[in-house]
């Protein structure tokens, strides 16, 4: 069976122009594989510049790789080009950002961007159907749009807006969701929220979410399988209780070493 997502030996390096011979590699040889109709929360671990986010940016087409293969429901990320494929590919792969007051012009409103999604993104027309669109989206991470239509970002929580981004990602109906560090920017006390938000949107709408984060105790809550990153190189990798329980690797371990709980992520309650 073809693959949702396939990374074989992917490679990013950044450096050796013409001024300098340094080459520095974000990320070195990566291997990984998603399949199709199999949801899951697969997570990647690392700290700041472990490459995490590199890897992120390559899987969404953003940074391509300086060699290897990155391949979604078969087709190679770098045939993917023009407007229209890369379109095509956006509908089916979702980013949701790590702050969500960048992701939103301050001085436009948020039901604009929901708006603007289903026309572009999801080809739905006439205003009627377009608020439905973006309405349905909202009520699936627990709001509406009779909450924050007409609302600027300032006007709302960073996790209502992060809610809000979430929707907006899921109105093209995508296959797969790329989190990069989604909760890292919102108050601990709404965390939570955002991290069994994930964990709905695997089991009720069959969503498969790519979860970057250097958090190892939300990791530990939300992760079905889990790679740990460091210097741009998996130390370690596979089921996330197994991995989190009895880490193998020094640097695996240091970070559980780290975590005082891991039992109970950050901003999650006991209850």
């Amino acid at each position: 069976m073809t693959a949702l997502l396939e990374l074989q030996n992917v490679s990013r390096h950044y450096g050796g122009g013409l001024f300098s011979r340094r080459q520095v590699m974000a990320v070195r040889d990566v291997s990984l594989r998603l399949e199709q109709g199999q949801p899951e929360i697969f997570t990647v671990v690392g700290e700041s510049g472990s490459g995490k986010t590199t890897l992120a940016r390559m899987i969404l087409g953003m940074v391509t790789p300086s060699s290897g293969a990155i391949r979604f429901q078969g087709t190679d990320l770098s045939t993917v080009h023009g407007a229209r494929a890369r379109r095509a590919f956006m509908r089916k792969v979702q980013p949701i950002f790590q702050n969500p007051f960048e992701a939103f012009n301050p001085m436009k409103r948020v039901d604009r961007y929901l708006f603007a999604t289903a026309r572009r993104m999801a080809d739905v027309t006439g205003a009627a159907a377009i608020a439905e669109a973006a309405d349905t989206a909202l009520k699936s991470v627990g709001l509406s749009l009779a909450e924050v239509g007409g609302r600027f970002p300032h006007q709302l929580s960073g996790g209502q807006l992060q809610r809000v981004a979430i929707a907006r990602a899921l109105i093209p109906r995508p296959a797969l969701l790329v989190a990069d560090e989604p909760v890292s920017m919102i108050d601990a006390s709404l965390r939570a929220s955002i991290v069994n938000l994930l964990r709905e949107l695997r089991d009720r709408n069959g969503l498969t979410i790519i979860y970057i984060t250097h958090d190892l105790a939300t990791a530990y809550y939300v992760s079905d399988r889990i790679i740990i990153m460091r210097q741009g190189i998996v130390v370690e990798s596979g089921a996330a209780r197994a991995v989190l329980d009895n880490p193998q690797h020094p640097y695996s371990q240091l970070l559980k070493s780290a975590v005082l709980s891991p039992e109970v992520p950050t901003g999650v309650s006991h209850a």
